[in-house]
C-alpha cells in the first residue's frame, strides 16, 4: 500500500499530532521537537535555530507504508542536506540519500513528489537559511554573496539542485550535529560551528571545480552555473534528455563548452553523465521489485534491450536479469 498526500496534507497531518501529544519540554529555547503522525510512521523531526534565520532540522523516523508527498512549486531558501539512513526520492528518479548528500539554492523550486520507503529508517541533517545570510558568513568585498555562490542565489529564477556524492568527513559532521554534546549557550555555539563546516565541506568540491575550471579553461562562473543547470536538466528527463544541440540552447551554452565543463566538473562526458545516471535509475527500480526488464528499460529511455544490458552490465558487472533475480551489484547499494 501507498500513502498519498499533498505537501499540505503532510504538514496538517505533523501538526495536529503536535496538537494531540503530550506536552514536552523543549530541550531549550531555541530548539523545537516534532513527533512523526502516527498515521504516517515513528520518530521525530526537531528544529534549531543556532542563529536567527540559520536552522538546523534533525530528523529521524520511519513510514509505516511508502509515502509519496507531492510537493508544488514554491520559494525555496538555501538548502544544505545529509542523511546518514534512509533515502528520499523524487519522481525524476533522483535519490537523496545512500551514495548523495543535496545542495539545494533559494530560487523558485520545480514541482516535485517526495518517496519514501516502507520500513526505512530517515537519519539525517538539514541545514536551511535565506539567501542574505550567504552574505553574512561568506561574504565578498563588497559585502555581498561572492560571486562564487551566485548560482545558490536564484532570486525569482529555477533554483539550482545538487546531489553530490557524500564523503566520510561529512557524515561524520553530521552525526556531531546529531549527538551535540553541549546545552544551553555552548550548544547553540557548537551547532553553529559545526552548520558552518557541514556547509564548507559541501560547497568545497564545487569551489575547487569551479577554480580549475576559471584557471585551465577560462570558463566564467556563468559558465559553470550553466552547465550545473544542464546537468539537472538531464537529471530530470533521462526518460526523453534533450540532444546536446538542444541541450545547449536550453542552458545557453555551446556544445563545446558543455562537453568540456562535464569532463571537468564530473569526470565524464555529457552523454556518459547520461547513461551513469540513467543505469543507476534502472539498478534502484529493480531493487523496488515487481517489474520486467522491457519495463525498466522503457521508463530510463531505452528502447532497444541489448543496448540496455550492455550499458547496465558496464556499469555493475551483472545483467538486469541478474539483478532483477536478486543477485548482488558491483554497485554496492
Amino acid at each position: 500500500m501507498t500513502i498519498s498526500l499533498t505537501q499540505k496534507d503532510n504538514l496538517e497531518l505533523w501538526v495536529e499530532a503536535a496538537k494531540n501529544r503530550v506536552p514536552k519540554r523543549a530541550r531549550e529555547p531555541f530548539e523545537s521537537l516534532f513527533e512523526m503522525p502516527k498515521i504516517r510512521g515513528k520518530g521525530y523531526a526537531r528544529s534549531i535555530e543556532v542563529h536567527p534565520k540559520l536552522v538546523i532540522s534533525i530528523s529521524d523516523y520511519e513510514n509505516h507504508e511508502d509515502a509519496l508527498v507531492k510537493i508544488p512549486t514554491w520559494d525555496h531558501p538555501v538548502q544544505f542536506g545529509v542523511l546518514l539512513s534512509g533515502t528520499v526520492g523524487d519522481s525524476q528518479g533522483q535519490y537523496f540519500g545512500e551514495r548523495y548528500m543535496l545542495i539545494s539554492g533559494s530560487g523558485v523550486q520545480r514541482g516535485w513528489t517526495a518517496e519514501y520507503r516502507r520500513g526505512e529508517r530517515i537519519l539525517g541533517v538539514n541545514i536551511e537559511m535565506p539567501p542574505e545570510m550567504l552574505a553574512t558568513f561568506f561574504f565578498g568585498e563588497d559585502g555581498h554573496i561572492p560571486s562564487e555562490l551566485g548560482f545558490l542565489a536564484k532570486g525569482n529564477d529555477w533554483q539550482t539542485l545538487l546531489y553530490l556524492e557524500t564523503n566520510l568527513a561529512t557524515q561524520t559532521v553530521a552525526r556531531q550535529i546529531i549527538h551535540c554534546p553541549y546545552k544551553g549557550i555552548m550548544k547553540r555555539i557548537y551547532l553553529q560551528t559545526k552548520a558552518l563546516e557541514m556547509i564548507t565541506l559541501q560547497l568545497t568540491p564545487i569551489l575547487a571545480d569551479q577554480g580549475s575550471l576559471q584557471s585551465s579553461s577560462r570558463l566564467k562562473t556563468s559558465s559553470i552555473t550553466r552547465i550545473h543547470y544542464a546537468r539537472e536538466i538531464l537529471q530530470s528527463r533521462l526518460e526523453n534528455p534533450p540532444s546536446l544541440p538542444e541541450l545547449g540552447q536550453m542552458v545557453g551554452a555551446s556544445d563545446r563548452t558543455l562537453q568540456r565543463g562535464f569532463r571537468q566538473l564530473f569526470g565524464m562526458t555529457v552523454f556518459g553523465y547520461l547513461t551513469d545516471k540513467r543505469m543507476e535509475r534502472a539498478e534502484q527500480i529493480f531493487r523496488q521489485g515487481d517489474v520486467t526488464v522491457a519495463e525498466v528499460a522503457n521508463q530510463v529511455g531505452y528502447s532497444h534491450l541489448g543496448h540496455f544490458a550492455i550499458a547496465f552490465k558496464r556499469k555493475f558487472g551483472i545483467t538486469p536479469s541478474e539483478c532483477l533475480a536478486g543477485q548482488k551489484s558491483l554497485s554496492g547499494l
